[in-house]
């Protein structure tokens, strides 16, 4: 009967999502879980009559089946929302609750249940702050003959008790910090119970964050201009604080991370120079982490000051939000319409502000990772480095966290992620969170570094919203297969017609679906360097495209759409020069390589091409600075393909503005269709 009324489920859920609008026909029902945080509540009553209320509940259940413990052969049946109720003799029982999933995928609880019609006794209380919630109290009980607890907490005006069974914890939330006396009821079946109080007990709150603020991710030093935070270089500021601020000021730590810590702020100012200021003129965004306590709860804002051209502006952070820390970030245009301010380029003054209505001051902010930020001209918009800042998750068996590269061989990144197959579900995997959504405007080619430790492993990669589910919009699924072994290569995902109207806020990865994992080395990858964007993607034309000895390269129209949706690509052609004719795209800042591969989507008319990459400097010759020449070969013809480049242990101490292509090199071209090719999306990874 049981199997019967999960089919129905199962087929409902089905029907359901089949009846949806015919846009979203990505139905993948191996991202259904099973039923979390399962808990099973006792309530019995104090009249010696042994009559329990079992109550059990959990996210994403839909019915629950209760085995009481006792020689009862059924088990009570319970729908969501619902409880059952249950006399038992004096005994101890083992009481076992099972949640059921939209699916039928279950998860299972086992407690013991005491019912004695003696009083409690022999009580153990533990009554201690929450390290990590402001004015929390966890109360925690273990007594004989007990089944629950109730705490009261004294707080004036809050009658209400907090339950919870015996080896459980109450969390008792005050409105204000102080001294109070605890009263725990301590109950079992009995009719009489014990009352346990603690005395004098001083509920603190929390003035400090207890964790780091998020990592900001790499980015290029053009591209940012950082006013405090340990990710970048910071400006000099000639005053910080200025003589004028309002306010307590302290240089601080939490953890191995220095933040600013602001007490008694009214405002708090600080001055790059006076002669020009800072240059903000280019930078797209502004960032800033604070994190303020329960009392502070009005608004804080960021004046940016000319006072070189003149005029000001000031924009609003918003309502604070206590308890953790909070990144805001505001676009630069808003600065150039709210007040007088007459450019962006010679910032001399930058104030911190705390907004009270009626006039206050915060008691406390923490401020961390100030700083103004454009996203790059000419290197990738997001790379997923893993060197911090990042939320990992996991399903049905599978496993992810960042662990030292164990292989720094083709590969020196000292983070990388590894994720773990282990004995769950066939479609074990693992789940990747950005804080903003992943960015698919340049390219809709997805590339990550992966050493896998066999030929032949399956990869697969989607791309979800924050959703909760069954609400998720999910992309579709790209699989991807490894070709090496015990090594680092870069495989490319091609996301064409991903949708741009969504925010794809994670990214879904699953080794091998269908097949089952058993969390050995066979079921053992790392990634590294997940990126989503090109350096070259030719729309429209890019740079300085230049030629040599014969070759010709030249922006055209897509020839072939299939397996590359780009409008525009690159076209390549070896004529009757010499055989060693190329080609040379020169980019107006470095190319950003740092030991990496490269990565380039070709058209090749035929199978066994051979093409040559290297960089070089901007000296014209004979004194050109030159990489290593590294070549691929393709192995399609007629259609897109991704070929990778592996610039291992390029110095990064020369500029390379030059990317220097040839093909066949040593055999001389025609300037036929067999010499001719397209190149698209080159990648440094």
């Amino acid at each position: 009967m049981k199997t019967i009324k999960y089919l129905f489920s199962l087929c409902l859920v089905v029907a359901t999502v089949l009846s949806c609008v015919d846009d979203e026909k990505n139905v993948n029902l191996s991202d259904v879980q099973a039923p979390t945080a399962l808990e099973l509540r006792f309530d019995v009553t104090q009249d010696n009559t042994g009559l329990v209320t079992l109550t059990p509940t959990a996210e994403g259940a839909i019915s629950f089946d209760i085995t009481l413990g006792d020689d009862t052969p059924e088990a009570l049946e319970v729908e969501n929302g619902a409880n059952a109720q249950h006399t038992y003799e004096e005994g101890v029982y083992t009481v076992t609750a099972t949640a059921y999933g939209i699916t039928g995928l279950s998860t299972t609880l086992s407690q013991e249940l005491v019912v004695s019609f003696q009083a409690p006794e022999n009580l153990v209380v533990t009554v201690e702050n929450d390290a990590a919630i402001s004015k929390q109290v966890n109360v925690t009980v273990e007594a004989d003959y007990a089944i629950t607890f109730d705490v009261y907490s004294g707080e004036s005006g809050n009658n209400d008790p907090v339950s919870a069974n015996i080896g459980d914890t109450a969390a008792v939330q005050y409105n204000e910090a102080g001294i109070y006396d605890i009263t725990i009821e301590v109950k079992g079946a009995a009719i009489e119970t014990t009352t346990y109080v603690q005395e004098d007990f001083e509920v603190t709150e929390i003035l400090a964050p207890t964790t780091p603020a998020p990592t900001p991710p790499n980015r290029q030093a053009d591209d940012v201009v950082s006013i405090f935070s340990n990710a970048y270089t910071n400006v000099t500021l000639d005053e910080l604080p200025t003589t004028w601020s309002a306010g307590g000021f302290a240089a601080t730590t939490i953890g191995t991370d220095d933040v600013w810590k602001l007490t008694q702020l009214d405002f708090l100012g600080m001055v790059s120079n006076y002669a020009n200021g800072i240059d903000l003129s280019q930078m797209e965004t502004m960032h800033i982490d604070y994190w303020v306590p329960d009392n502070v709860t009005s608004e804080l804002l960021v004046k940016i000051v000319n006072t070189v051209d003149g005029g000001e502006d000031i924009e609003s952070l918003g309502t604070t939000v206590a308890g953790s820390w909070q990144s805001v970030e505001i676009d630069m245009t808003e600065f150039d319409t709210g007040g007088d301010l007459t450019n962006r380029e010679k910032i001399t003054q930058i104030i911190i502000d705390y907004d009270q209505v009626p006039a206050g001051v915060a008691s406390i902010v923490y401020v961390d990772n100030f700083y103004f930020y454009k996203q790059p001209a000419n290197s990738m918009a997001q790379v997923i480095t893993f060197e911090g800042g990042l939320e990992f998750s996991s399903f049905e068996g599978g496993d992810i966290g960042v662990v030292a590269n164990p292989d720094t061989n083709g590969n020196t990144s000292s983070s990388v992620a590894r994720m773990i197959k282990g004995a769950g579900t066939n479609y074990a995997g693992s789940k990747i969170t950005l804080a903003s959504p992943f960015d698919f405007s340049s390219s809709s080619t997805v590339s990550l570094k992966i050493w896998s430790p066999r030929v032949g492993l399956n990869l697969l990669m989607k791309f979800e919203d924050d959703a909760l589910w069954p609400n998720t919009t999910g992309s579709a699924e790209i699989t991807t297969t490894t070709t090496v072994a015990n090594q680092w290569e870069t495989l490319t995902f091609d996301h064409s017609g991903i949708s741009s109207s969504v925010d794809w806020y994670n990214m879904v990865l699953i080794m091998d679906n269908g097949t089952s994992g058993d969390g050995s080395a066979n079921y053992t990858i790392y990634l590294d360097d997940i990126s989503t964007s090109p350096v070259l993607d030719f729309e429209p034309e890019y740079s300085d495209l230049t030629s040599f000895e014969g070759g010709d390269l030249s922006v055209v129209a897509n020839p072939d759409t299939n397996g590359n949706t780009s409008g525009s690509v690159a076209k390549m052609v070896k004529g009757s020069g010499a055989n060693y004719a190329g080609s040379k795209i020169t980019v107006p800042a470095p190319f950003n390589i740092n030991s990496a591969t490269v990565t380039v989507k070709v058209w090749s008319p035929r199978v066994g091409l051979n093409l040559l990459m290297k960089f070089e400097d901007d000296a014209l010759w004979p004194n050109t600075t030159g990489s290593a020449e590294i070549t691929a070969t393709t192995t399609v013809a007629n259609q897109w393909e991704t070929l990778t480049f592996n610039h291992s242990g390029i110095s990064d101490s020369v500029d390379w503005y030059n990317m220097v292509l040839i093909m066949d090199n040593g055999t001389s071209g025609d300037g036929s269709a067999n010499y001719t090719i397209y190149l698209d999306d080159i990648t440094i990874n």
